[in-house]
């Protein structure tokens, strides 16, 4: 587990960027190596006098990151199963797209399971708490530990904790029940969520919008109920509280709502805020690797036995090559093998394929 003292999130894919003009979390601030990305870590620690800044996420672009050489298809399933101890699953356009399961997801799981290997299923989706993905995965007929299950909305929580960010201070949430829910069961409070989506602003001459000055931290997550009251009430929290903390759970451009089509996701409310308050949010989601730091403590699993597969290039082929795992793109979801290609994308995955069943008609055909 993590220590309550620190927490030690990977930046190879960050900037330090100072902002002197804006409020700043007054934090500790340490860099230390991280011999699996090569980079430096950054270790926050609540309520010292050093002047730390918010996170910048590069998204693959920085020259931190090493050009790798095209992906190449997938063709020995086996060979990478064995090569690995454990395999950490993306779930929107990996398990499920929507509410429906892509086609041989349990049968492709139950092999997994009957070789031996460890199962982690991590998602930037922050609508649900780590308990209601546990239902959505039984609803889908998959058998899945909640203890397996990480979501965006839990780590928002367990950074807070990790940081220990003060109990005695709020957090006010632009996002959905999950963050709500992961929240009150680190014991923190909070305002905001669901309850201010039908709240309203009448600009009136001279009009102005209180806020809590006790407000430590502004979290956003994809909001179905999104709107300019909390726009608004986040900007004034970040902006004119000293030291609110602005955590974004990811900054993903779309997601996968349906199965019909792909919807605005996090990044759009996440980027409100970013053009309001003139900050970088600290993005606890994928592609920072905070989420895959805690599941390598938590089952004391080693990075390079780890393969991460997701249908993102920017945040599950990201997060798999900052925390130094071997890496698998499957097209079941975002991105195409012409986007895959493109001659401007810079971020190439170990290997890709169609989708995650490939593993059992690969093996057949090895056979």
């Amino acid at each position: 587990m993590l220590s309550k003292a620190a927490a030690v999130v990977s930046v190879s894919a960050y900037l330090f960027n100072p902002q002197p003009k804006t409020p700043k979390f007054q934090g500790k601030l340490s860099l230390q190596s991280n011999p699996l990305t090569h980079s430096n870590s950054l270790t926050h620690t609540w309520g010292n006098n050093y002047s730390s800044n918010i996170l910048k996420m590069d998204n693959g672009s920085s020259s931190a990151f090493v050009t790798r050489a095209s992906a190449n298809p997938l063709q020995n399933a086996d060979e990478l199963i064995d090569s690995v101890e454990t395999f950490i699953f993306d779930c929107d356009g990996v398990i499920w797209k929507g509410d429906s399961l892509i086609d041989g997801v349990p049968e492709t799981l139950d092999m997994l399971r009957a070789k031996g290997k460890r199962l982690v299923f991590v998602t930037n989706n922050s609508t649900k708490s780590r308990k209601q993905y546990g239902k959505k995965f039984e609803t889908l007929g998959l058998s899945v530990n909640e203890e397996e299950i990480f979501a965006s909305s839990f780590a928002a929580a367990a950074y807070l904790t990790s940081i220990n960010f003060p109990k005695d201070k709020k957090v006010y949430v632009i996002g959905e029940e999950g963050i709500l829910k992961e929240l009150e069961l680190a014991g923190f409070q909070h305002l905001g969520g669901p309850d201010d989506g039908g709240k309203k602003i009448e600009l009136k001459p001279g009009f102005y919008m209180e806020h809590d000055e006790n407000v430590g931290a502004v979290v956003v997550g994809f909001d179905r109920y999104f709107n300019y009251y909390k726009v608004q009430y986040g900007t004034l929290c970040i902006r004119e509280n000293p030291g609110c903390l602005f955590i974004a759970t990811n900054r993903d451009a779309v997601t996968h709502l349906t199965d019909a089509q792909e919807w605005a996701g996090g990044g759009s409310m996440v980027g409100a805020l970013c053009g309001s308050t003139q900050q970088e949010p600290l993005v606890v989601g994928k592609p920072s690797t905070f989420m895959m730091d805690y599941v390598s403590d938590k089952f004391g699993i080693t990075k390079s036995q780890i393969c991460m597969v997701g249908d993102r290039l920017d945040t599950d082929i990201l997060f798999g090559q900052n925390g130094g795992c071997k890496t698998l793109l499957v097209l079941s979801g975002v991105t195409s093998l012409s986007m895959l290609e493109n001659p401007n994308n810079s971020i190439q995955p170990d290997f890709y394929t169609g989708k995650i069943s490939d593993f059992l008609s690969l093996k057949a055909a090895t056979v």
